[in-house]
């Protein structure tokens, strides 16, 4: 697939998984409309590529979780381009907590971001892609197929991003508009920093080892050659397609095997 001149809005393009999308659809000369809540840092990373790679950059403010601002950028990209090719749904929020500790607004918070934030882009986005016969994208997560300890509203956010995205697939299977779900393994962001705990702060430190993950660059070169492919699901490490084969075909096993996984991580909430 040639991406030069296709229009790609990607959410939660500052950092990360998008900003590395971003990137990449970038050498590839496709133009971008990149939507996050840190404008300024957005707006460096607009310049940047437009500067190292001949494309056009668009930079919108937008708070995913709130309806409005998803309309906005939709409409901010049609001024600008006067259509849309690919949306991809990439804006997340992660949190580590038990549940039985939890405060459930943080609950709330991870719905408005993972599910409504991919809700809102897409309804607001799907007229124009049926014309463009383009792509909608779910940067979802192995949390999507295995709930994780400690990840219930992370979890259950995914879930629902993927039933979404699966339904939408089946409704619009004959109009030539290409769904894929992505599930990027443990990776190399920010997320984990930004995780929410129990009580909504952010934890600001990490519990896994980064350095054994997977980078947001190789993320972003798997999404962008899985849309090329127009690819229906996305599983990008052997881990995490061992870990739903395993869930599907012996979901006790996985209990089992997911609880002593999760014991063993830096601060490890369960014992």
């Amino acid at each position: 697939m040639d991406f030069k001149n296709k229009v790609v809005i990607i959410t939660g393009a500052s950092s990360g998984i998008g900003k590395s999308c971003a990137e990449e659809f970038a050498k590839r000369g496709a133009n971008l409309v990149l939507a996050a809540r840190q404008f300024v840092t957005l707006c460096e990373v607009t310049a940047d590529l437009e500067k190292r790679y001949g494309i056009k950059a668009l930079a919108v403010q937008a708070d995913v979780s709130k309806e409005a601002d998803c309309e906005a950028l939709i409409k901010q990209a049609l001024l600008t381009f006067n259509q849309i090719d690919i949306m991809v749904n990439n804006a997340g929020l992660s949190m580590r907590a038990l549940f039985n500790e939890l405060d459930l607004s943080v609950l709330k918070n991870l719905m408005d971001v993972n599910f409504w934030g991919t809700v809102y882009c897409t309804k607001y986005a799907l007229p124009e892609i049926l014309k463009t016969k383009g792509s909608i994208i779910g940067v979802s997560s192995i949390a999507g197929y295995r709930g994780l300890p400690g990840r219930t509203g992370y979890s259950a956010s995914k879930f629902a991003m993927n039933g979404f995205m699966e339904a939408l697939r089946t409704e619009i299977l004959h109009t030539g508009v290409h769904v894929m779900v992505a599930c990027p393994g443990f990776t190399t962001s920010n997320i984990r920093v930004a995780a929410l705990a129990k009580d909504g702060t952010s934890h600001g430190e990490t519990s896994m080892e980064e350095g054994k993950m997977m980078s947001s660059e190789e993320v972003a070169v798997n999404i962008v050659n899985g849309i090329a492919a127009r690819k229906r699901t996305l599983i990008m490490t052997g881990q995490g397609k061992l870990t739903v084969w395993i869930n599907k075909l012996f979901p006790a096993l996985a209990d089992k095997l997911v609880f002593n996984h999760f014991t063993k991580e830096k601060n490890a909430l369960i014992k």
